[in-house]
């Protein structure tokens, strides 16, 4: 039975960050709060998930966090994935498990997004059902916050030309994660589909007031000191010769074995950095550079848990190449979750299902 949204404490008489008033309200939350993808849009900016997924690494990297490798299903037109992560607090331990089905041909074929699923939140000392939430704004908005974090610490501080490979909903919330990391000054919008890349960047143009150019090619790259790919290829198009000294690449678009974006020859040259060598080992770009010969696993430089907890260093010279291999993490997915959570009781959003 779903009922509108229960009494929820007052934020004005605890800070719904204190471990204290967190514990009282996952206690006595009578029911499974729902959370739409529109309710969600609302709860949290971009910031607040680079924040969530900020504290998520640094807690990784102290030993508070549980984040194992991805599970897939793959079925004839498309795949699914089970994402799972843990956050062990003061308040007590929250999992998330997030199941996305990924169907490249949803937009033309069926008029639905290519990523769709939901997330479910529990409390991680009895297991007790919380929260069950659309994933796909959570998705979008924590993989772009990672990109963030990760060119705050491997971007040179001078960066001011970024290319955007890839004109889809990643493409749109990388921009604004570059945007978010660097003083740019221009950015190019790439893909496929010279339509896409003209339409994202006239309304990047706007959103972020940058200069904004829609490529036909992959020419800009050479100029620019960010570089970040995020589309469904399944062949490298990012390669040595367009990638200047000092550039920070972000691979985001292969979440499976069968993607690729970029060379294995660039990893031969780059300090990589990943969101998970396991599952970058298994999924990402990293896959095929291993499989290449290009690079080896203890050639991995570091997670991005390291390098955001300043357990080791991130760029160290301005014509060192380096390269974030992002596949997305349940980490992310639980801190983000947890945030809209403890927003949301403290805001009162939401529906509430009877489980018992």
């Amino acid at each position: 039975m779903v009922t509108d949204t229960a009494t929820s404490p007052d934020p004005t008489s605890a800070s719904p960050g204190d471990p204290a008033s967190i514990r009282s309200a996952i206690a006595t939350q009578d029911g499974l709060l729902v959370l739409s993808r529109a309710e969600i849009a609302r709860l949290l900016s971009f910031g607040d998930y680079v924040d969530a997924v900020e504290a998520a690494l640094c807690a990784a990297a102290a030993g508070r966090a549980v984040a194992p490798p991805a599970s897939a299903l793959h079925v004839a037109d498309g795949s699914f994935h089970a994402k799972a992560g843990a956050l062990i607090d003061d308040s007590g331990t929250i999992v998330a498990i997030k199941l996305n089905g990924n169907f490249p041909g949803n937009p033309a074929a069926h008029q639905l997004p290519t990523v769709q699923g939901v997330i479910y939140l529990a409390d991680g000392g009895n297991g007790r059902p919380l929260a069950l939430m659309d994933s796909i704004e959570i998705t979008i908005n924590r993989t772009g916050a990672a990109t963030t974090l990760a060119a705050r610490h491997l971007a040179r501080a001078d960066s001011r030309v970024a290319t955007i490979c890839g004109a889809g909903v990643q493409g749109r919330i990388q921009a604004v994660a570059i945007a978010a990391a660097a003083k740019l000054e221009r950015m190019h919008v790439w893909d496929a589909r010279p339509e896409a890349a003209t339409a994202l960047a006239a309304d990047l143009a706007c959103d972020l007031r940058l200069d904004v150019r829609a490529s036909g090619d992959l020419a800009p790259v050479r100029d620019s000191d960010i570089v970040v790919t995020c589309t469904s290829a399944r062949q490298a198009f990012l390669t040595q010769d367009l990638v200047k000294p000092g550039t920070f690449i972000a691979a985001v678009g292969a979440d499976n074995a069968d993607k690729q974006e970029v060379d294995p020859a660039l990893f031969a040259c780059a300090r990589v950095v990943v969101d998970s060598l396991e599952q970058c080992a298994e999924i990402g770009d990293l896959h095929h550079a291993l499989a290449a010969g290009a690079i080896a696993r203890d050639g991995v430089h570091a997670s991005l848990s390291e390098i955001v907890a300043g357990k080791k260093p991130g760029r160290r010279g301005a014509r060192e190449i380096t390269l974030f291999d992002s596949t997305g993490l349940g980490l992310q997915d639980v801190a983000a979750a947890y945030a809209l959570y403890r927003r949301a009781l403290a805001l009162g959003s939401g529906k509430r299902v009877a489980v018992h």
